[in-house]
């Protein structure tokens, strides 16, 4: 949840003065949770001043040599918290960074942008090559002979509806024929 920076100050000048800043009705959190962020923003505020509380419009690209340079901080003892607090990140994106190079090494701290695709084959280049004259034809003579085959199926529907129907016809005339000869043979007896 975002808050105000004009906010996050008012707290942080209330906290310096001893007194505990009400927590808002739409936030979610609990007053320990609150009061746990006012503490986080009063160490940002005191770091890194008014600009500290403030949202960045934009992300800052960190280089590997910058993401190294934090991540042997936290593996010579210091807590992720300190850290991603003095240098202005969140201390999961930190955690993110000591378990890439945890398990990577160095080069886990660069940045791969986008997810690995699921095929290798799907990496390939997306145009599709160019086909040779004898392919060329060969696609030609397929799309014909798919034609032909659509239209000799369409005729084949319409020839097997018609025989359903003159069946049917067939069968209705047999048993109006069939009746008139019950009914002729009942009015004799």
């Amino acid at each position: 949840m975002k808050y105000d920076w004009k906010f996050k100050l008012k707290c942080v000048e209330d906290y310096k003065q001893g007194k505990w800043t009400k927590k808002p009705e739409w936030s979610g959190a609990s007053e320990k949770v609150f009061h746990n962020r006012i503490l986080l923003w009063s160490r940002i505020y005191d770091l890194h001043g008014l600009d500290g509380l403030k949202h960045k419009l934009t992300n800052k690209d960190w280089s590997v040599e910058e993401r190294f340079e934090l991540v042997s901080k936290v593996l010579a003892g210091n807590s992720i918290f300190s850290v991603a607090i003095e240098a202005g990140i969140s201390d999961g994106q930190l955690s993110q960074w000591v378990r890439k190079y945890k398990l990577y090494g160095y080069d886990g701290l660069q940045l791969r942008k986008g997810r690995k695709p699921k095929d290798p084959i799907m990496s390939k280049e997306k145009k599709p090559k160019e086909l040779t004259a004898s392919e060329r034809e060969e696609l030609i003579l397929l799309r014909r002979q798919n034609e032909y085959l659509r239209a000799e199926n369409e005729y084949l529907k319409k020839l097997r509806a018609l025989i359903v129907q003159k069946q049917a016809e067939s069968s209705v005339k047999a048993k109006k024929q069939e009746s008139s000869e019950d009914s002729g043979k009942k009015d004799t007896d």
